[in-house]
């Protein structure tokens, strides 16, 4: 698998059903009471974490889903924690319901909100840097995809196509993701790594492959 510079490759991939895969992040969660758990899925841009945040909620169907692209949208690339914190994880975690609309989406006009009704088992929050040190305290497990960034970059011309106007956003991201990625580590910090670009051609669309969290190395 091609990975950005600091990027350790995971090793020893299984391909396991996605019942079981989120049956182990509720297990590293551990009980909760009164409120649902909060399962963070981090990756690369182009990583595949909007369609395994879907295939994850057919087995968790009492979920949620925040985007933190949402909290981010005209605000900053990643300076976007305490916003997420104080609106969103805090109140889900008090077992409060959610539904913040950001400044930015008001300066705007942009419509609607970030809601999360109360009374679910889980929220699943994704997006490029939510697992993260200051955000550690409020989340209860968490996913990092690896995905060959060759992979990573097909995808994004796919979904947002191949203009200048776009390339020069992507190169703009890229030079604050990669070194707040490396200082942050998640592939490190979550509780499982998650394939997000084939690694075995045996796997079924009810399975992923996944493997252990990797440690940077020189």
């Amino acid at each position: 698998m091609d990975l950005e510079p600091g990027e350790p490759a995971a090793g020893r991939w299984r391909v396991i059903p996605v019942t079981e895969l989120v049956e182990s992040l509720y297990a590293a969660a551990g009980p909760v009471t009164g409120r649902p758990r909060i399962v963070a899925v981090d990756g690369r841009g182009g990583a595949g974490k909007t369609r395994i945040v879907d295939r994850l909620q057919v087995v968790a169907p009492s979920s949620a889903v925040v985007h933190t692209d949402d909290i981010a949208w005209h605000h900053s690339f990643f300076d976007w924690d305490e916003l997420l914190a104080e609106h969103v994880l805090r109140p889900v975690r008090r077992g409060e319901a959610v539904d913040h609309r950001p400044r930015a989406w008001i300066d705007r006009d942009r419509p609607g909100s970030i809601a999360v009704p109360a009374g679910l088992d889980t929220v699943f929050v994704e997006g490029t840097g939510i697992v993260r040190r200051s955000l550690a305290p409020l989340l209860d497990a968490s996913v990092w995809i690896q995905v060959d960034r060759r992979v990573a970059a097909r995808r994004l011309l796919a979904r947002d196509g191949d203009d200048p106007a776009h390339r020069q956003m992507v190169a703009d991201w890229e030079a604050v993701e990669r070194p707040f990625l490396l200082a942050e580590r998640p592939w490190a910090h979550a509780t499982v790594v998650v394939a997000g670009s084939p690694v075995s051609d045996g796997s079924a669309p009810d399975e992923l492959a996944v493997a252990d969290p990797v440690s940077s190395r020189s």
